[in-house]
């Protein structure tokens, strides 16, 4: 009996140890995502974010927490964003830390739940310009109406008042925002009309308060290539990128070889293309194009004519307008290149006098001068002074006969008759000029 004991008391023991290995493993079974979304929200965000809630759902994740500190950025970006929340089967909460504005509040309002830092902020999301003034009536209405719906897609029952509040200035709610005002939301005023669940000082805490204290908290940062799209997409980037590239190939133009003004800019055109395929913005097909249009104009090199140059200069024009997300900003992003470009071929022209070394393979350069020994025909001055004999009739031109030499001449004055006397007077080129002798 006793050894029986002994053995039960073992296997007890063993299976205690097995439980206590186990048991945490299924405590820390729970994972929770965490993404940053800072800085502007462009198409690069857009791509990061696909990429995180794949991976949350593919791992089985709780939730997917957005940590947001964003002034806003494209409305088309962050509507794409709204659109791949929409379509999430993971738990979205956006932990707002400490600014949701503009399309930020968009991306926040798409979340399942809505949680904000002491010092949060929350709206101000009208549109506006490139250029920083207010945007048309019909964008307006648009982003408007975007507002409202991102409001209405939340179980939360949020009153889409609020969101149209953030967007039109005419809409007041009394106690909130006043007229000629955007209503932008504190953790207070947000927790109190709905849009927020909660507020708190850190992520560690907001985290604990969900009830997921003992997960594994996944951080997901954007890889190397994500961070360069977003810089490359980014809309104050995008110009000056192809001006680096429209004067580096300038420059290149007048300098003997390829060296570092070429480098630079081929090296630009490269990463502008290569940031848009990355961003999504771009496909491979624009890409082609514009190494169809290299080709085209390598082509013109061996094949003059100017066709094929031109072919290839609008095929480049062409994929660089449709690599961007908007035709428009491209347009006017290549229009500065091209300035950029035409007062980097004044300077070096007008002020430092130099000349296309490139064109010089393809374009004869050499001169038929005087200077250089060169004539377009004999100049006959050795016959000045010399007298002849009209062989024909000169009416005013004909031939005479000098030393037995027949000579094409025409005469000083009117006609002059057959074998008549003649002295020559003036050789101008192939003009010989002659006067009868009395």
């Amino acid at each position: 009996m006793r050894f029986t004991g002994v053995k039960l008391f073992a296997v007890l023991i063993v299976l205690l140890s097995v439980f206590s290995f186990i048991q945490p493993a299924f405590a820390n079974d729970q994972k929770v995502y965490v993404a940053p979304v800072k800085k502007e929200v462009e198409r690069g965000l857009a791509a990061f974010l696909q990429r995180s809630i794949d991976e949350a759902e593919e791992n089985k994740a709780e939730a997917l927490i957005l940590d947001i500190n964003t002034p806003g950025g494209a409305v088309n970006a962050a509507e794409e964003i709204g659109e791949i929340m929409q379509d999430s089967e993971v738990d979205l909460i956006a932990y707002i830390n400490p600014n949701a504005l503009s399309a930020g509040s968009y991306i926040a309002m798409y979340a399942d739940e809505i949680y904000m830092s002491p010092s949060g902020k929350m709206g101000a999301s009208a549109v506006i310009t490139s250029t920083g003034g207010d945007a048309d009536r019909k964008a307006q209405s648009a982003w408007l109406a975007a507002m409202i719906n991102a409001a209405e897609s939340s179980d939360k029952d949020r009153d889409p008042k609020f969101a149209e509040a953030m967007v039109d200035q005419s809409v007041e709610i009394e106690g909130v925002v006043d007229a000629g005002e955007l209503l932008t939301f504190t953790p207070s005023t947000a927790e109190e009309n709905g849009y927020s669940e909660g507020t708190f000082a850190s992520l560690d805490e907001l985290i604990a308060e969900l009830g997921y204290a003992d997960a594994e908290v996944v951080p997901i940062e954007p890889t190397f290539t994500e961070n360069l799209a977003r810089f490359v997409t980014n809309p104050i980037v995008i110009p000056i990128l192809l001006s680096m590239a429209s004067l580096g190939l300038i420059l290149e133009l007048y300098s003997p070889g390829f060296g570092i003004a070429g480098s630079l800019g081929l090296g630009a055109l490269l990463l502008f293309f290569f940031g848009h395929l990355i961003a999504g913005l771009a496909g491979m097909e624009v890409l082609i194009l514009f190494l169809i249009g290299i080709g085209l104009i390598i082509a013109e090199i061996f094949v003059p004519g100017g066709i094929l140059g031109i072919a290839g200069l609008v095929a480049i024009a062409v994929s660089i307008l449709l690599a961007g997300e908007s035709i428009a900003f491209m347009g006017i992003a290549l229009s500065v290149a091209l300035l950029v470009a035409v007062i980097g071929m004044v300077i070096m022209v007008k002020f430092l006098g130099r000349n296309l070394h490139l064109l010089k393979k393809i374009i004869l350069s050499d001169s038929t001068n005087t200077e250089s020994g060169y004539v377009s025909n004999v100049n006959r001055h050795e016959l000045i002074g010399k007298t002849g004999t009209a062989r024909t009739a000169l009416r005013p031109s004909g031939t005479i006969i000098i030393d037995d030499e027949r000579i094409d001449a025409v005469s000083e004055g009117g006609y002059v008759n057959k074998d008549q006397q003649v002295i020559v007077v003036k050789v101008e080129g192939s003009r010989i000029v002659v006067r009868e002798i009395d």
